[in-house]
């Protein structure tokens, strides 16, 4: 007779083995991809500031203004304080999926953009809707559905400030 626990490994490995284990992305009964990254969400919350964007989680999402070609330029220290949304993306509510789009960073990762805009999120937001990066070092700012950064100096006057600011 064998050992209890010698069934037990045996039942336990072969529901390990139906369950699935066998590498590769599986495909549900629509054949979407299951274990494919889900795409970022970008949509519109009510903030103290307006209408502004967020993820999929109601976390505000931030503008860098050295970033004005489109170009990631947050990166290493300043990427851990205000983390890439990493893309592709889609539209939720009150976004304008015509606005959405990605840029590819230094490392090679894709960052979601809306309206040409790399979008961040901020480390210093504890909760959704929290706007604590709002204007940090006066190159910070969240963005509107329209794709205009709120607060943030007009094109054409960004004074000498090119550092990475609030990290």
């Amino acid at each position: 007779m064998r050992a209890p626990w010698t069934v037990l490994f045996v039942v336990a490995a072969m529901a390990a083995v139906a369950c699935g284990g066998g590498g590769g992305d599986a495909t549900d009964d629509a054949g979407t991809a299951t274990g494919a990254a889900a795409a970022a969400t970008v949509a519109v919350a009510t903030s103290d500031l307006g209408e502004i964007l967020v993820d999929g989680d109601g976390m505000v999402l931030y503008a860098f203004t050295p970033d004005d070609a489109g170009e990631p330029t947050c990166t290493d220290a300043c990427a851990e304080n205000w983390p890439p949304l990493q893309g592709p993306a889609e539209a939720g509510d009150g976004a304008d999926a015509a606005l959405l789009g990605t840029a590819t960073r230094p490392d090679g990762s894709e960052q979601v953009t809306y309206d040409g805009w790399p979008l961040y999120r901020f480390a210093g937001d504890d909760a959704p809707g929290d706007t604590n990066g709002q204007g940090v070092s006066d190159v910070w700012f969240v963005v509107e559905p329209s794709g205009a950064v709120v607060g943030a100096t007009p094109a054409g006057d960004t004074g000498t400030e090119t550092d990475a600011g609030g990290y």
